[in-house]
């Protein structure tokens, strides 16, 4: 570990957002990047809603040369099996030295606030590059810098399944349907990244199938209520090469 850096590890989907946020940090040299962590379905072996193999994250990290941390989370109907895991995690950069975790959030407060509880138990503190930035601003930026990004999955309710597996570009924003973030922060849609300029190398990938996939879970409702609800997402299969 270099020393006069403060250590931090990343939390990492492999998507734009988290790119970026490591560009940023990288880029004050104040921070030691221990590793990039990412959190992998045990049974599916793909990562969240994004749906990105396991083997494409690893290469990814490669590409990057970052040390990658994999974090295995089993099938749960609720957060705790999530809660206790990142916990464990969390307990374990302390005892390794690690003072902080960075995001790539950039606007859901409460995203935030759920986040800031669990690193405050274990005295860790959260660090946030790309906080408050304009979506807008944050995508063009993104772009100029070099980055490339493939949309590697989206919700059905905005998004038709031939954009998946399309290369992220300077329309993309204008081409986004009204209420549609163009950073997708609201869960609109999630990005893999396979160049740019922390890339030794570019990431190699062909582009597989779309599967449709339907999630159920339970919201609170106006008057307080649980109630069921689900989710339509359209997956692009980006299959190592």
């Amino acid at each position: 570990m270099q020393q006069g850096k403060q250590n931090v590890t990343i939390s990492w989907s492999g998507g734009k957002d988290a790119a970026f946020a490591l560009h940023k940090i990288l880029a004050t040299g104040l921070y030691n990047v221990v590793h990039l962590h990412t959190v992998i379905g045990a049974s599916t072996r793909r990562v969240g809603l994004h749906g990105v193999r396991e083997e494409l994250i690893d290469e990814q990290a490669t590409c990057l040369g970052m040390p990658l941390h994999k974090l295995y989370l089993p099938e749960s109907p609720d957060h705790g099996a999530y809660e206790t895991l990142m916990q464990d995690f969390y307990r374990e950069c302390t005892a390794a030295g690690i003072k902080a975790v960075v995001f790539g959030d950039i606007f859901l407060e409460d995203l935030r606030a759920y986040r800031e509880a669990m690193l405050h138990a274990v005295g860790l503190k959260g660090i946030y590059p790309l906080w408050a930035i304009p979506s807008e601003k944050l995508l063009h930026d993104f772009l100029a810098a070099g980055y490339k990004t493939v949309l590697c999955s989206a919700s059905a309710s905005w998004f038709m399944p031939g954009r998946l597996g399309v290369t992220i570009d300077n329309t993309f924003a204008a081409s986004l349907p009204a209420g549609v973030d163009c950073c997708g922060e609201n869960g609109e849609f999630h990005t893999l990244v396979y160049d740019g300029p922390l890339f030794q190398k570019p990431l190699s990938f062909r582009a597989g199938e779309v599967v449709k996939r339907s999630y159920t879970f339970q919201k609170v409702s106006a008057t307080g209520e649980p109630e069921p609800s689900s989710l339509d997402f359209w997956f692009r299969d980006l299959v190592p090469l």
